[in-house]
């Protein structure tokens, strides 16, 4: 009798010691334009940041030039169309950004007054990127749309998108407004006038430490938005 309750003892004992699992990691997809994918091959980009601040494995689908309206058919092959990077999976997080190509590449930042509405409606409610963000949410995934690098003040092959672009973070601000499960992060605020160092050599893309900054505020937006999967005290800072 003494035996078996020892034994109990024991067993009770250790069921106390052994420490509940938590829950699985964030799983965690990212899509979009050189935004995201610039300094990838270096191991540089947002999406590791991402992965640095989490401490969690980021599926990183971004390719340099990609648009949302592209209508080449091996564009979606080579993940040249956004909307086509995407991979079936149990994703809690989609990271996304895109639409700066359409504009600047499709019509020059200059009467996209047409390509803008077909990328996302004044209301935010209709256009290929409600939709695109609508699948995603349908696949049980929260949704992060990443807005843009506003240039420094110095003159860049993209200045004169300024007002293009600041139309197109009011109209993903609406879009985000619609759903809770949808978060738009704005970079408008990044770059301090005349600072280069946030801007690669071309003056357009994430320099190194623009890409570190915007990974940051992402695992910020996971953190705060998933509390069960990620503690506050797991985010790195510099």
């Amino acid at each position: 009798m003494i035996r078996q309750i020892f034994a109990l003892s024991l067993l009770v004992w250790g069921m106390m010691m052994t420490p509940t699992p938590s829950r699985a990691e964030p799983r965690i997809l990212v899509m979009g334009d050189s935004l995201l994918a610039m300094h990838k091959l270096l191991g540089r980009s947002v999406s590791s940041s991402v992965e640095r601040e989490l401490r969690v494995r980021v599926t990183d689908m971004s390719v340099a030039g990609a648009r949302f309206l592209y209508r080449l058919p091996i564009s979606g092959a080579l993940g040249l169309n956004i909307t086509k990077q995407f991979r079936q999976g149990d994703w809690d997080w989609a990271v996304l950004n895109g639409g700066g190509n359409d504009l600047w590449l499709g019509c020059g930042c200059m009467r996209c007054a047409g390509k803008l509405d077909r990328l996302i409606s004044s209301d935010g409610r209709r256009g290929v990127i409600p939709g695109f963000v609508s699948r995603l949410r349908q696949s049980g995934a929260q949704v992060i749309y990443v807005g843009y690098l506003r240039t420094p003040g110095i003159t860049s092959p993209v200045e004169h998108c300024t007002d293009e672009g600041a139309e197109m973070d009011r109209r993903v601000a609406l879009l985000a407004g619609l759903d809770r499960g949808v978060y738009f992060l704005p970079l408008a605020d990044m770059v301090p006038h005349g600072d280069r160092s946030y801007h690669a050599i071309d003056l357009i893309h994430p320099s190194f430490k623009a890409s570190r900054m915007i990974g940051q505020r992402i695992a910020r937006i996971v953190v705060e938005n998933d509390p069960g999967r990620v503690s506050h005290n797991r985010i790195m800072t510099d």
